[in-house]
C-alpha cells in the first residue's frame, strides 16, 4: 500500500490536461492501486483523478459504495437528463457548492487491464464520472457552482 500526497486547490497541476495513457501496464495497475489506497484513506473521498495525486495521466478510480471501478482514459460518450447535486473535493477541502450535473452518464474507458468497458451511472455515480472526468481537463467543481454552502 502506498499513499500518494493529494494536490490541494493552488496547485497548478490540477489546472492542467492529462494525458492519454498508451499503454496499460504493471505501472499503471500500480499508480490505479495507490490512487485507489490514497482514496480509501481520505474522509469522504468516493473518487480520485490522477491530477489529484500528481500524475498528469488519464486515470479515475472512483467507489461510490458498490465497489472500486479503476479507469483508464475514460470519456463520456452519452448523458442525459439534469440533477442538482451538493458536491465536495479532496483537492478542495471544506468546501461543498451546488450544481448541475447530467442524471445519467455512460462512459467508455478501459479497465486495469486494458480491455475496453462502457458503464452507465445515474444518480451519485452519474455525478462521480463527471466530476473525476473534469479533474483530467483541468476543471474543477468550483467551476461550476451555482451556490457554495456553508
Amino acid at each position: 500500500m502506498a499513499l500518494r500526497q493529494i494536490r490541494l486547490q493552488d496547485d497548478e497541476i490540477l489546472r492542467k490536461k492529462s494525458r492519454v495513457v498508451e499503454v496499460v501496464d504493471d505501472r499503471i495497475r500500480q499508480i490505479l492501486n495507490d490512487m485507489a489506497d490514497t482514496m480509501y484513506n481520505t474522509e469522504n473521498g468516493g473518487g480520485l483523478a490522477g491530477p489529484q495525486v500528481g500524475i498528469l495521466k488519464r486515470l479515475v478510480v472512483i467507489d461510490m459504495g458498490q465497489g472500486l471501478i479503476k479507469l483508464v482514459n475514460p470519456r463520456i460518450i452519452n448523458q442525459e437528463g439534469t440533477q442538482e447535486v451538493v458536491e465536495g473535493c479532496l483537492s478542495i477541502p471544506n468546501t461543498w457548492g451546488k450544481l448541475t450535473r447530467p442524471a445519467k452518464v455512460t462512459i467508455q474507458a478501459l479497465n486495469e487491464n486494458g480491455e475496453e468497458i462502457t458503464l452507465t451511472g445515474t444518480g451519485d455515480l452519474a455525478k462521480c464520472f463527471c466530476h473525476e472526468i473534469d479533474h483530467l481537463e483541468g476543471i474543477l467543481f468550483t467551476d461550476l457552482v451555482t451556490e457554495f454552502l456553508k
